[in-house]
């Protein structure tokens, strides 16, 4: 893979001080060992992009192969009520870092920035970085941040995170073959591509990093967050050998034709996405791909003697995608459920969810929990024993991954969306509540729906159920708290010229 690095001398220095590092943990972990202390688990929590629920074959795709994530999935546990935070990138990731649901996580929007990056995470906020990083272990984040730009507060080296490597701004990871990544606050330059030709694909990049990463920290308890790119549009991969696998297999489908500055060259817009003549082939390719990823991270551990004790979580960051030709019904993506990327019914917001933690975690189970991203932190903090936590919406899913019966459950489960005229959800129990359009209009109708009956919330069953509609509009009032930066009604302000870019 050809990358340049820019400012090598530094890296070197970093480089000859991880190995001494390196060398220092290793001795300390052995000690450790024999002194029968416990050894901390390592954390690898790996984030898809777009990726709908049934697009691996654990979950009952049938067109694409994922061996690798099916595998995991045997060898572990398997969510089938598992929620995403929110219904686009940059609210979905606040509210997986910060164990806070929409109604109270400060990032609540893709609100964007020129020439690059979000709206930033507040230096006030907890995270899982800065969890990990007090309980003493080295942290690393690898693909597309977009939680604030290199040098503010939501920069990943202050949020906890020791190393970054990959898209910082979410908008420019429209792009598998950008100009540069960042490492850390440096610019890593892509050789062959300069925002003109596609050489150098930024995902296998990341993926190197995240592999080295391994090697370079296998003797001290390590903490990784994956944010893949893949398979957000646009709909790219290198992998011409399994495109035309999936050609074979789908025959003759319609090719997507971007607009003027969709296409690699002089006039490309970066937050575009590019022509492609087999959408359906590429993108199946490319969730093959991340299985690949997958199968190669399950290997270092291995290589490294690590398997036994790391852990290993596989999510979605939202429901999938409709652009650059991407096609989710021709795939099932949704398994049924209705909605896609945008919204918040199920299939907008529940994600496949697989944890593995050998000798842990009971190989080949499953789960009906009604969990979601916000639950992820105080799980990690009650495994590594942490117990000095902010006041948080999450409840540890701990037991339940044990095979233990004293699982707390929530009261309710709640999300807003700031973009689209304003939306707000809620679960609680069988029961599903969607209020749209409410920035005009706070007290917008309410949909009801029954998800053991109706799981595809097809019948809205709202006027049958007057009790149970003025529980949830209650359930809505209580969870949001207003953030002048998102603003969900109008009342709390005006919508910013920023706010609405696609991510």
């Amino acid at each position: 893979m050809k990358y340049i690095l820019i400012n090598a001398s530094k890296s070197l220095l970093v480089a000859a001080l991880g190995s001494f590092i390196l060398a220092s943990c290793s001795g300390k972990q052995q000690a450790e060992e024999e002194n029968n202390s416990p050894v901390k688990p390592n954390i690898i929590y790996i984030l898809a992009d777009d990726m709908g629920y049934a697009d691996i074959g654990a979950y009952g795709q049938e067109k694409i192969e994922t061996p690798n994530l099916d595998k995991l999935a045997s060898t572990g546990i398997k969510f089938t009520n598992h929620y995403t935070g929110s219904t686009v990138c940059a609210p979905s990731r606040s509210a997986l870092l910060t164990g806070l649901h929409t109604g109270h996580t400060p990032i609540r929007g893709n609100k964007e920035y020129q020439p690059e990056g979000q709206e930033a995470m507040p230096d006030s906020v907890f995270t899982i970085g800065t969890m990990m990083k007090k309980a003493g272990y080295i942290t690393g984040t690898f693909g597309k941040w977009g939680l604030g730009f290199v040098g503010t507060t939501g920069d990943p080296n202050n949020q906890g995170m020791d190393y970054f490597f990959g898209y910082n701004c979410q908008r420019q990871a429209h792009r598998y073959y950008p100009n540069y990544l960042w490492e850390n606050d440096h610019k890593v330059t892509l050789e062959g591509n300069g925002w003109i030709n596609k050489e150098t694909y930024a995902q296998d990049v990341i993926h190197e990093k995240t592999l080295a990463f391994i090697d370079q920290h296998r003797g001290e308890p390590f903490f990784m967050y994956v944010p893949l790119v893949a398979p957000h549009a646009e709909l790219a991969s290198p992998d011409t050998a399994t495109i035309n696998k999936y050609r074979e297999r789908f025959g003759d489908e319609k090719a997507y034709v971007g607009k003027k500055g969709a296409d690699y060259g002089e006039d490309l817009v970066i937050g575009m996405y590019q022509s492609q003549e087999y959408p359906r082939a590429t993108y199946a390719a490319m969730v093959e791909r991340i299985d690949q990823y997958v199968g190669e991270i399950i290997g270092k551990l291995e290589e490294n003697g690590l398997t036994e004790n790391t852990i290993i979580m596989f999510a979605s960051d939202n429901g999938p995608h409709q652009e650059g030709g991407n096609d989710p019904d021709f795939f099932d993506s949704n398994d049924g459920y209705r909605g896609y990327k945008r919204d918040l019914y199920e299939g907008g917001i529940r994600t496949a969810f697989v944890v593995k933690w050998p000798g842990k975690i009971e190989a080949g189970s499953q789960t009906d929990h009604v969990s979601a991203f916000w639950d992820v932190l105080p799980t990690i903090a009650e495994i590594i024993g942490y117990e000095q936590l902010p006041a948080l919406d999450g409840i540890s899913f701990l037991p339940t991954l044990l095979g233990r019966e004293e699982q707390k459950e929530h009261n309710h489960l709640y999300w807003e969306f700031v973009e689209q005229g304003g939306k707000q959800a809620v679960r609680k129990g069988d029961w599903k509540a969607v209020k749209l359009n409410v920035k005009k209009n706070k007290d917008a109708p309410i949909e009801l729906y029954n998800l053991k009956n109706d799981p595809g919330e097809e019948s809205n069953i709202a006027s049958d159920h007057p009790e149970v509609v003025k529980e949830m509009k209650s359930l809505m009032e209580s969870s949001h708290i207003t953030n002048p930066t998102f603003p969900l009604f109008a009342s709390e302000g005006e919508e910013d010229q920023n706010l609405f870019i696609v991510d």
